[in-house]
């Protein structure tokens, strides 16, 4: 983070923390000094959202993707009761 801003503050300066979050980059805003909200430009906003592949691509492209898994169908076993 390049700067952090109170909410006060940031309320009080919103186009100042616009104009650093385009220039400058994301901007984070504390409310009671807990981190609360990022202000960022619209570009880097769509370059994390597009870096989040579907969860399909993911599992498609894991090196377990091909592994043949077969699932054991012997009989339970006794003497457990649930």
């Amino acid at each position: 983070m390049n700067t952090i801003w109170q909410i006060q503050d940031a309320k009080n300066r919103l186009s100042e923390v616009i104009a650093r979050a385009l220039k400058q980059g994301p901007q984070l805003i504390t409310k009671h000094g807990e981190k609360t909200v990022v202000v960022m430009s619209y570009v880097e906003y769509e370059k994390l959202r597009k870096s989040q592949g579907k969860l399909s691509e993911f599992f498609r492209a894991s090196p377990l993707a091909g592994l043949d898994v077969k699932r054991d169908k012997s009989a339970p076993r006794t003497g457990l009761e649930l």
